[in-house]
C-alpha cells in the first residue's frame, strides 16, 4: 500500500489533493463526475457574512495558458450557506475546508464564529485577497500588520485549523507568511491569482468590466512554485501549493519544493475530473518509483 497521506496541523488528509476555492462551487456541482471522497478534501467557494452579487459582466476571459477573472466573490452568505449548502457538504467523509472572506476584520470574525458552530468543518481558509475597506481598498495580505491582526482576531474564535491564503502581488510573500504564522495560522496556501489585463483590439476595450482581474492557470505555475519554495524555507507551518496544477507531475513539483498539500483550481474548468486524476497519478508515480510514502518527497528538491 502506498501512503499518500499528509498532515496540516491537527488535520490529517488521506492524500494531499484539495480543490481550490472558487473553482469547485460548493462541491455538489461536481458530485456526478466521481466520488468526491477520493480527494484529500474540498475547499468551498468563498463565504461572506452577507450575500454578495459579484462583479458586473464580463468577468471572465481566456488567456494564453490561463484565464482572467474578476468574479467578485459572489456567494449566498453565511446563513443561506448553512441552510442550503452545508447539508450536502456535511455528508462528505473527507476534509471540508470553508473559505471565508470579508471587507473588514470584523467580517472575518463574525463569519468564522457563526460557521464554527457547525459540526464537521475540517478547517477555515481565510481569503485575504478581498479589498480591506478600512485600509483604503488594499487586500488584507498586502500589509503584514493587517494580516497578522486579522489572523489573531480569528484565532480567538475558533480552535479549528486556520489556513491563510496569500497573494503573490506583494514585495515579500515571506513577510506576510511570517506575520500570519506569528498570529496563530496553522498553514498558508499560496498563491492566489496574479493581477492581469486583456484588451479586445477590435472594440479597444478591456475584456473585463473591472479592467483588471486575477490571472490563473498554467501560466502562473512557475511563479507559484517559486513562492511555495520561498515560503517552505522560512515558515515552520505547512504550505499548501496553488497555481496552474493540472497533472500529477505538476503536483510533484510543488511537493518537491516543500508543499505539504496542493489545490487544483483552473484545471477544473477544463476537466472536471482533474483533481481525481492528480490523485491517481501520484499513486501511479509512487508505485513506479517504489516510493512507499509520498511525503518523503516533501522538500526533497536537489539544489546542487
Amino acid at each position: 500500500m502506498i501512503d499518500l497521506s499528509t498532515q496540516i496541523a491537527s488535520l490529517r488528509l488521506q492524500n494531499p489533493v484539495l480543490t481550490a476555492s472558487g473553482t469547485f462551487g460548493y462541491a455538489e456541482e461536481f458530485a456526478d463526475f466521481y466520488d468526491l471522497n477520493r480527494l484529500g478534501g474540498v475547499v468551498t467557494k468563498t463565504v461572506t457574512i452577507e450575500p454578495r452579487p459579484g462583479n458586473a459582466p464580463p468577468r471572465i476571459c481566456e488567456t494564453p495558458a490561463g484565464m482572467l477573472n474578476s468574479i467578485g466573490l459572489p456567494n449566498v452568505g453565511v446563513e443561506q450557506f448553512i441552510a442550503e449548502k452545508w447539508p450536502f457538504l456535511s455528508r462528505l467523509v473527507n476534509a471540508v475546508i470553508i473559505n471565508v472572506a470579508g471587507k473588514t476584520p470584523d467580517d472575518f470574525v463574525r463569519a468564522v464564529e457563526r460557521l464554527d458552530a457547525l459540526d464537521g468543518i475540517a478547517a477555515f481558509e481565510l481569503n485575504y485577497s478581498c479589498p480591506n475597506v478600512k485600509e483604503g481598498g488594499l487586500s488584507f495580505s498586502s500589509n503584514p500588520r493587517v494580516a497578522e491582526q486579522v489572523t489573531a482576531m480569528v484565532r480567538k474564535v475558533t480552535r479549528r485549523p486556520l489556513i491563510t491564503k496569500l497573494t503573490p502581488n506583494v514585495t515579500s510573500i515571506s513577510e506576510i507568511g511570517r506575520a500570519c504564522e506569528a498570529a496563530g495560522a496553522d498553514a498558508v496556501s499560496a498563491i492566489n491569482t496574479l493581477v492581469g489585463m486583456a484588451i479586445d483590439i477590435h472594440s479597444r476595450k478591456p475584456r473585463l468590466a473591472s479592467i483588471t482581474g486575477g490571472l490563473s492557470g498554467p501560466a502562473i505555475r512557475p511563479v507559484a512554485l517559486a513562492k511555495v519554495f520561498e515560503l517552505a524555507r522560512v515558515l515552520r507551518i505547512p504550505v499548501i501549493g496553488i497555481g496552474g496544477i493540472q497533472s500529477a507531475a505538476d503536483a510533484l513539483e510543488f511537493i518537491l519544493a516543500g508543499a505539504a498539500a496542493l489545490q487544483i483550481g483552473t484545471a477544473n474548468f477544463m476537466n472536471p475530473g482533474a483533481a481525481l486524476e492528480v490523485v491517481e497519478g501520484l499513486e501511479h508515480y509512487c508505485a513506479g518509483q517504489k516510493i512507499a510514502r509520498l511525503m518523503d518527497l516533501r522538500g526533497a528538491v536537489k539544489l546542487k
